[in-house]
């Protein structure tokens, strides 16, 4: 349920935003009270602690065409006056800022609590208990086998927001677990999977579920050979779609980059940069996942954003100033790291959509290429529309069939519209996950997912 402090400072976050809206146009207050669990146990050791501790919060106002914010994380009956005056400072210093407009501001008069709570939770003995039944069963599933690692994080996250005409509350909650196997024989290999639920139980049973999965592709790790470089017909199993899909038209389509000009996207609004075969989603209500959330940190209720239809870039994502700035209507992409930073246009679950070809025909499909799998990590240049993605290892496929033959690891390059005007195959199955955070430039971490079908396309292999 929501967090104590929160609840009870609701009113007074009312009574200040209230004295704020007295000189200025808009005024909002943003509560944040978060607390997390991290669990790890290996072969040696066993650790538990906190983790993504965070409360307070942050005020915005908008006054003659500028947004001022103002961070705080203590507020009481004697204190709430305070508050307001050193937020009035803050915009007396920042009056010199660029203008926006706005009209475009989402106020609509909206009163709701929204929760979603983990309706099987774990104790600590009880996770502990059940992460190193995880790593002992890795320890055991053959010699090769050197080290296991079965971690479990869980957050729980509360929110107010306050305005003139919005009075909500969040509270939701997510939990990743993750088996690694480290394998040894003439070289040393890592394979790890996670999985991730809204309830804890749930996490660690999937978990054990893919025990052997993972220690088979440590074993078989063990084999694999560097890939010859060239250009190769690919299939991409759902986390490289959705690397693809986060890469090629994640921060390219954040529209405060947009902005700055800083996205090669904003000039092919309307114009074809993919496939026709592709669409493609972002938002925090299009998926249930890990950057699910019922509205965002400037209020904005969570969206789900058609991006591409048809290979056809329809718009981006936005948080509340970037609309303001661009005269369109926020997304509900408003995303802060923590109540002390900006709020960044950044994303939340993305993914291509699913399509009508079967996985064994797009791999009967191909003469020599590589059917490539679970994503390691990813970069992309927004200015200049290029990307490197990089997959944990790929299958060879020969004459429509696998060789048996593994490489590892495998580095997709490429400019974005070629690698996505590329796809000829699109599959019929969906799968989406997020066990990791996105930063912004080298800052600015918020959690992410993505995913989508399998892709058939033809892409530069290094």
């Amino acid at each position: 349920m929501l967090n104590d402090v929160l609840n009870r400072t609701r009113s007074l976050c009312k009574k200040v935003v209230d004295e704020l809206l007295k000189d200025y146009q808009y005024a909002s207050i943003l509560g944040v009270a978060s607390k997390g669990i991290r669990c790890r146990v290996d072969s040696k050791n066993t650790s538990l602690s906190e983790s993504d501790t965070e409360y307070g919060y942050v005020i915005k106002i908008y006054n003659d065409g500028a947004i001022s914010e103002y961070s705080f994380n203590y507020i009481d009956n004697d204190n709430y006056m305070d508050i307001v005056n050193d937020a009035k400072k803050c915009v007396e210093v920042n009056y010199n800022s660029k203008r926006v407009d706005l009209n475009q501001v989402d106020d609509e008069p909206l009163v709701k609590d929204f929760n979603r709570e983990d309706l099987e939770p774990l104790t600590d003995s009880e996770l502990v208990s059940e992460l190193t039944d995880i790593k002992n069963k890795i320890e055991g599933y053959n010699e090769l086998i050197i080290n296991a690692i079965a971690m479990f994080n869980k957050i729980e996250i509360s929110k107010i927001f306050i305005s003139k005409n919005k009075n909500l509350s969040q509270y939701y909650t997510w939990s990743n677990a993750y088996v690694i196997a480290v394998s040894r024989k003439d070289n040393i290999r890592v394979a790890r999977k996670s999985v991730e639920s809204f309830n804890s139980k749930e996490a660690i049973k999937l978990a054990k579920g893919i025990i052997d999965d993972t220690c088979d592709l440590a074993i078989k790790l063990l084999d694999s050979k560097p890939i010859e470089p060239g250009v190769y017909d690919i299939i991409t199993d759902p986390s490289i779609t959705g690397l693809i899909a986060h890469e090629a038209f994640g921060h390219g389509v954040e529209m405060d980059m947009f902005v700055k000009n800083r996205a090669k996207g904003k000039d092919y609004v309307g114009k074809e940069v993919a496939s026709s075969l592709i669409d493609m989603h972002d938002g925090a209500s299009a998926w249930g996942s890990v950057a699910s959330y019922f509205f965002d940190d400037d209020g904005i209720l969570a969206h789900d954003t058609l991006i591409i239809k048809n290979g056809i870039l329809q718009t981006g994502i936005s948080d509340m100033l970037s609309a303001l700035e661009l005269g369109t209507n926020p997304t509900g992409n408003g995303r802060r790291e923590s109540y002390l930073r900006k709020a960044y246009s950044r994303m939340t679950n993305t993914y291509f959509s699913k399509g009508t070809s079967s996985v064994d025909d797009m791999i009967k499909s191909i003469k020599h290429g590589y059917y490539l799998c679970d994503t390691n990590n990813g970069m992309e240049d927004p200015k200049n529309w290029q990307i490197q993605c990089t997959a944990e290892y790929g299958l060879e496929i020969v004459d429509g069939k696998f060789s048996g033959k593994i490489v590892s690891p495998v580095v997709i390059s490429g400019y974005v519209p070629d690698v996505l005007k590329s796809i000829s195959m699109v599959s019929n199955g969906f799968e989406i996950s997020g066990s990791g955070y996105c930063g912004k430039g080298h800052k600015e971490w918020v959690r992410v997912s993505d995913g989508g079908p399998h892709l058939k396309a033809k892409v530069k292999l290094g």
